[in-house]
């Protein structure tokens, strides 16, 4: 089954959510073991920097892949033509 551009956003969006917090609770635990210093403020806007990047690669990601998938299984004409009958 296909998934909807509007869909892959949802999931997309929602994965860096979650990888945003992750992102910020790490930080925030790692960057002093490295000798940086920085303030929650400002590793909540380097978090969210990251996280608009993060969404936009992922969702650019899961559309090419889903323009190949479509290619591969229309027999690389566009994926504008009709799927082949089953072949017995």
């Amino acid at each position: 089954m296909k998934q909807s551009r509007l869909m892959s956003l949802v999931e997309s969006v929602t994965n860096v959510i979650v990888g945003y917090g992750v992102a910020v609770v790490t930080q925030v635990l790692i960057f002093p073991v490295f000798g940086l210093h920085a303030t929650l403020a400002q590793n909540l806007k380097m978090g969210a920097l990251f996280t608009g990047i993060s969404i936009i690669r992922s969702f650019a990601l899961r559309r090419l892949f889903e323009r190949i998938r479509v290619a591969n299984r229309s027999g690389d004409r566009g994926g504008h033509a009709e799927p082949e009958p089953p072949r017995r």
